[in-house]
């Protein structure tokens, strides 16, 4: 009987959490229907080299604040010709459970040239580029770039998303703050253009004015200022909300 009262208790506690994150989170494309999908780690073009763990479907989730923030940002870049091209945004911890894993098979190069062709795959980790938590498993974060409906082609940010090196930092080549493209080469021999810098701020601008905040180290990443669950990683797979 006590068994079965455990296996009761635990199911009705999953059940709870799963209804739990269904009120907190929505599906991005419901709050943002102008954004364009390229979820990275659902299909096989991403530095593993393999569809992550827990990413089930081809969408985003976000939760409520974050996508209502989102929202302002994609009418803001709509107004100036562009939409938002979503690479990743709620990533759950069995995601980053699968990087972690990855990252210490130092023999699995399958994807190096692509995305880091000039480190050693054994200085991830000591280099912070693979962790054991992520900011976007809290659900309020999100990899994004710019599409120009002109062209109808995705905006030139002279570097692809997921780069490991220094090229992918904001301040690579100018100055993120004031705008002012001042070029500059990295260790590689690497460089972008003031016409690439600029699209890169073109996106941080408009994310920065409406409520997130950047990272240092990569020129496609924000998370909410105010995110609501700033100390809660969840576990959800990454699929279509009900």
């Amino acid at each position: 009987m006590k068994k079965i009262a455990h296996i009761l208790v635990c199911t009705l506690l999953a059940w709870s959490c799963c209804i739990s994150f269904e009120k907190q989170f929505v599906t991005l494309t419901d709050a943002v229907p102008d954004a364009i999908l390229e979820i990275r780690y659902y299909g096989t073009y991403n530095f593993v080299g393999d569809r992550i763990d827990g990413y089930l479907q081809p969408t985003a989730l976000l939760t409520r604040e974050a996508a209502k923030a989102l929202k302002e940002v994609s009418d803001d870049v709509m107004s100036q010709g562009y939409r938002l091209k979503i690479y990743d945004a709620y990533r759950p911890q069995k995601g980053v459970d699968h990087f972690v894993r990855w990252a210490a098979d130092v023999k699995d190069v399958r994807m190096k040239e692509f995305f880091y062709p000039d480190l050693d795959k054994s200085v991830l980790f000591e280099q912070d580029y693979i962790m054991a938590k992520s900011g976007h498993t809290r659900g309020s974060t999100v990899d994004l770039t710019l599409f120009d409906m002109t062209s109808e082609k995705e905006v030139d940010m002279g570097g692809t998303f997921d780069w490991f090196g220094e090229e992918s930092h904001p301040d690579f080549c100018g100055n993120p703050d004031t705008g002012e493209y001042t070029g500059g080469i990295s260790a590689a021999g690497r460089s972008i253009t003031a016409q690439q810098f600029a699209n890169r701020m073109i996106l941080r601008k408009a994310m920065l004015d409406h409520g997130f905040k950047p990272l240092d180290s990569e020129w496609w990443h924000f998370t909410l200022k105010d995110e609501p669950y700033p100390d809660t990683y969840f576990n959800h797979p990454v699929k279509q909300l009900d």
